[in-house]
Parts: structure tokens; sequence; C-alpha cells
């Protein structure tokens, strides 16, 4: 094992330990868990371990550099032509090849999968190609926000009610592991070749107009088709009764998660030697790294996807439907909250965001701030998701406020943390949202004969909600913190609040 993979996997292992330890609790004080159901959570904890760490390392080999490569070669050219076009079929094939995009397209049977899939890549690739027009021509993204919002929120109050949960949740559904990495990557890279004092803080953005399009994009069939049924097919619990059982049940799904993770590549390992054969990018050595870099992300996913999939996703059902069906039911809330608080870190994506905007940022903003201040936002949404099953509070009531404060906030937020924040939700709201917290609200939910569709549902969209609010507060610290500062006259030279300096903690 290499240094820098050992290190990824104890940073992994820091991050997954937490949401264990956890739940092991729950199943001793409040809900007991068979031991074979306990086992396969275990077993899927460690998978998760070693999955995300060779992930991470993977996605800084591979994924990262190519992305940035891309970015600066798209942002010399300076060709709308070109940009414009290659940006949506970017956009769109990265789409269709994202594994949770099918799981969707099942949830509403009235609109033909095929149907959903395109669509939804469309809508995808047409605001990836806005979100690199607004980097190449300096669009303010606190003003094409909120334009687009708008226009969101507007279509909202058309959608049929049953409907609305799952299309906001489409948005966190649709930007995974896979993309997040790469298009984050992009930005960087676009705005680097400008040079001038915004590209930093125009380097972020890609990832929140991209998970604009999926929302809206199902908003509209929902418009066209109004559909009123959907569906969900729960997790379903193994019965096991020795390890051999529990290896069997792993073993035989590894094979389907090795498939879907092979086709979410392929696409861009596609458009990586086609970028490669027409600019010459990456000499023998770089090439040796990201081609090694593929493989960890490769195996990196196929275990964390399995490990999520076959180990969590019972657990979570079964911790919901236990705890709703006592009388401590009000407990879901804060044991919902203290989940939401830990499970963020165990997102694949979360540490390459995270570091990526360390690294941008030359550390005004850490790596340790942001898991803070993304772990209070995902607790609070997690509390909100529980609340919303106990009482059956409309999710407009709570979405529609969240974003018109969310945007409010982003005219007196510095330029940098408006993109970090937006990019921040389409991030948090990732493969373990889905695989666990998602169940845990669905179980819930169905044990005490709530409406799953409008109940259970749009705790993704939470997910990604939150997280805009927290980490602008963070953003708006930091501006006070440059404001004492200046009045203070401690720095030498005059400081802006939408400047990268270095602050260091009070």
């Amino acid at each position: 094992m290499t240094p820098k993979l050992k290190e990824s996997i104890l940073e992994s292992l820091s991050a997954v330990l937490p949401i264990t330890g956890i739940v092991l609790a729950l199943s001793i004080f409040l809900v007991p868990l068979d031991i074979g159901t306990v086992v396969m959570f275990f077993v899927g904890a460690v998978m998760l371990i070693f999955g995300m760490g060779m992930f991470q390392l993977g996605s800084e080999m591979a994924m990262s550099p190519l992305g940035e490569g891309m970015g600066v070669e798209a942002a010399k050219s300076k060709r709308v032509s070109i940009l414009l076009p290659l940006s949506l079929l970017m956009g769109a094939l990265i789409t269709l090849a994202e594994p949770d995009l099918q799981v969707l397209s099942n949830q509403v049977p009235s609109i033909p999968n095929m149907t959903i899939i395109f669509t939804v890549a469309v809508g995808v690739g047409i605001f990836l190609a806005i979100a690199v027009m607004r980097i190449l021509f300096h669009i303010d993204l606190s003003l094409l926000l909120i334009g687009l919002y708008a226009g969101v929120l507007l279509v909202s109050f058309f959608v049929p009610g049953d409907f609305l949960a799952v299309a906001f949740d489409s948005g966190g559904v649709t930007t995974g592991p896979i993309t997040v990495p790469f298009i984050m990557a992009m930005g960087i890279g676009l705005s680097s070749v400008r040079g001038d004092r915004g590209a930093a803080s125009d380097s972020f953005g890609l990832v929140a107009l991209s998970s604009i399009g999926p929302v809206l994009a199902v908003m509209l069939l929902g418009l066209f088709y109004n559909p009123h049924e959907a569906s969900y097919a729960a997790a379903q619990i193994a019965q096991v009764g020795t390890m051999r059982d529990v290896a069997r049940e792993f073993v035989w799904e590894l094979p389907t998660y090795a498939a879907e993770v092979l086709l979410s590549i392929l696409p861009i390992l596609g458009m990586c030697v086609l970028f490669q054969l027409i600019t010459h990018r990456y000499q023998h050595r770089q090439k040796l790294r990201v081609a090694v870099g593929f493989g960890y992300t490769y195996l990196g996913l196929v275990l964390f996807l399995c490990g999520a999939n076959v180990g969590f996703a019972p657990v979570g059902a079964q911790l919901g439907e236990h705890l709703a069906s006592s009388e401590l039911r009000w407990l879901l809330v804060p044991i919902g909250m203290l989940i939401g608080y830990f499970i963020v870190k165990a997102e694949p994506a979360i540490q390459v965001l995270n570091h990526q905007v360390q690294s941008v940022t030359n550390g005004t903003v850490s790596a340790r701030a942001m898991n803070r201040c993304l772990s209070v936002g995902v607790s609070v949404s997690v509390g909100l998701s529980m609340l919303r099953v106990l009482t059956g509070l409309p999710i407009q009531w709570v979405v529609l406020p969240g974003y018109l404060l969310a945007l409010l906030m982003s005219r007196f937020v510095p330029k940098i943390f408006v993109g970090i924040a937006f990019d921040s939700g389409g991030v948090a709201s990732g493969p373990m949202t889905s695989t666990f917290l998602l169940p845990l609200c669905i179980g819930a939910c169905s044990q005490l004969g709530g409406n799953i569709m409008t109940d259970a549902f749009g705790a993704i969209a939470l997910v990604a909600l939150t997280p805009l609010i927290a980490v602008q507060i963070m953003g708006l610290q930091y501006k006070f913190k440059l404001a004492r500062l200046q009045k203070a006259a401690v720095p030498s030279i005059p400081l802006d609040s939408d400047d990268i300096v270095e602050i260091e903690e009070e």
C-alpha cells in the first residue's frame, strides 16, 4: 500500500467511523437489530472506508487534472461556437452514465424511463454550457442564480404535488461522485486562464448551475405528463445466518455495481482519450498516472456503492421503522440530526470539494472549516426531513423560503463563498444520502402511515439546500473579520472582501 493511499484510507476511516458508532449504539440501546443485519452493516462500512479512500486518491490522480486540463484548453480557444456544443455534449454524456439517474427514472412509472433520462441529460448539458459561458464572460453568479431559481420556484407552483419532491431531489441525484470532481476541476481550469482578480471566485459555480438543470427538466416533464403516481423500491433486507451468507450477498452484488461504474466512467474516459489525441497535453508519465488514477477511481466507486447499497440502505430503513413505531418517535428529529452531522463526511466527493476549496483559496477556507460547516448544514436538513415525516409539512414551506434566504444572502457574501456554497449543495447530496438517509425517512414514513412521495421524498433536496445557507454564513463571518482587520489597520495593504487572503483563526 502506497503512503498516499494509506493516508486517504485513514482519512476515510475517520469519516466513516462516527456514523458506524452511532448505528452500533442505536442497535444496542434503542433499535435491536438482528446480528446478521449488523454484520452486513459493518462489512458495508469496511467497503466504504476502502472505497472512499481509493476514490479520493483516484480523483486526485485522474479526474481533477483531466477536468482542469480540459477547462484550460477550452478557455484558451475562446470560440463560443466550439465551447457551447462541447460543454452541452460533455454534460449530457456524463449525466447519461450516472447510475443514480436510473434510480430516479424508475420512481415515476407514468413517464417513460428514457424520456426522463434524456431530458435530464439535456438539462444538465444546457446548464453546464451556461456555467462555462458565465466564467468566460464574467457574468455575476449571484444574479444568474437568482434569475434561474426564480424560474424554478415559479414553475414549482404548477407541478403536481405528489411529484414536486421527486423533482427537487433530482438535482442532488444527478450530480454524482463521478461528475462532481470532473466538473469542479473543469471550472478551476477555465478560470485559471483569465488570471484576473475574480478568477478564483469564478472557478466555483459549475456544479451549482448544473444541479438546476435536472430540477427544471423534471418539473417540465411533470407539467407535460401530469404524473399522478410515483414509486420507490425499498431496500430488501438479506436473510443471513453465517459469514458465508454475508460474503455471498456482497459477492453476488459486486458485478452489478462493477458494470454500473464502468458505464459511468467510459464516457469520461472516451472524452479524455479524444482530448489527449487532439491536444497532446500529457506526457508518458502523466498518462500513466492518469491511467492508474482511473483504476483507483473505478475500484473505489465499486466498493463504495456496493457497501452503501447492500450494507447501509437496509439498516437505514430498519432504523426508521423501529424509531417511528416506538413511543419515542420524537427522537427521530435529534437522532436524524446527529446522523446527518456525521454522515456527510462519508460522501465520496465531499473531501474532494473541501481540499479543492482549501487549495484555491490558499487556506482562507480550510478543509476543516468546510467539513464543520457542511456537517452543521446537513444536520439541520435531516432534522427538517424528520420533522416533515412526523408532521406532513409540505416541502414548499421549507424549500421556497430556504432558497429565497440563500439567494438574498448571495448579494451580501464575498463572491467566492457564493460559488462554494451553491456547489457544496450538489456535492453534499450524494450516494450516502440516497442509500441511507432517504431509506431512513421512508422507513419512518411508511411506519407512520404517511405519503412517501410527499413526506419522505425531499430529503435529498433539503440536504442540497442547507449547505447553501451554512457556507454563506461562514462567508459573512470572514467578511466581518476582514472589516475588523481593515478598521484596525492590521494589514500592510488594503483588503477587499472579495479577494482571497489568508486569515488566521481567532
